[in-house]
C-alpha cells in the first residue's frame, strides 16, 4: 500500500501465491541519538516491522527480514577503560518511548517507499529481471484516489 492505495494489486504485480511464492529479505537499520538502552532499542526494532507491514510486507516464511537498532548517543556508550567501576547513565524512561516508536514506524515505511520509487530495473542471476516501479502510473493512481495533488 501507498497511502492506503493498493498499488501492487492495481498494477497486477501482487502475488496471490503467498503460501509458496513470497520470499526475499529486507534489512532495516534503526538509528537514533536518543539515550535509550538495549531493551528499548529492541522494542524500537520491533516497531520497524510495523513500518514494513504498512507497505504490504508480510515477513513470509523463508524471508530473511531483520532489524538492527542502534543509539549513537555518547551518554550510552560503555567506556573501554574507566577509572570507576560503575557507570551512571541517563536514559529515556519507558513512558517516553511512544514518540520514538511512532517515528520508527513512519521512518521505516518512508524509507521503503523511497527505495521503491528510486529503484531501477535490474537483471540478476540467470537473467532474472525485476522491473522498476512505474512511477508515473503509480502517481496517477494516487492522484485518482485523491491521495496526492501535484498541481
Amino acid at each position: 500500500d501507498v497511502n492506503g492505495v493498493q498499488i501492487g494489486k492495481q498494477l497486477g504485480r501482487y502475488s496471490d501465491g503467498f503460501k509458496y511464492g513470497a520470499d526475499g529479505s529486507c534489512m532495516m537499520v534503526v538509528m537514533t541519538d536518543a539515550p535509550v538502552d538495549a531493551r528499548n532499542l529492541e522494542r524500537m526494532a520491533k516497531r520497524a516491522m510495523l513500518g514494513l507491514a504498512k507497505t504490504g510486507g508480510i515477513a513470509s516464511n523463508g524471508s530473511g527480514d531483520y532489524v538492527i537498532a542502534v543509539s549513537t548517543t555518547e551518554e550510552c556508550r560503555i567506556p573501554y577503560q574507566s577509572e570507576t567501576s560503575t557507570d551512571i547513565v541517563t536514559l529515556l524512561r519507558n513512558e517516553a518511548m511512544t514518540p520514538l516508536f511512532l517515528a520508527t514506524i513512519e521512518a521505516t515505511e518512508e524509507a521503503i517507499l523511497n527505495s521503491l520509487f528510486a529503484a531501477e530495473t535490474m537483471t540478476g542471476h540467470d537473467g532474472h529481471t525485476i522491473e522498476a516501479l512505474p512511477k508515473k502510473q503509480v502517481l496517477d493512481m494516487l492522484r485518482k484516489a485523491g491521495k496526492i495533488n501535484l498541481d
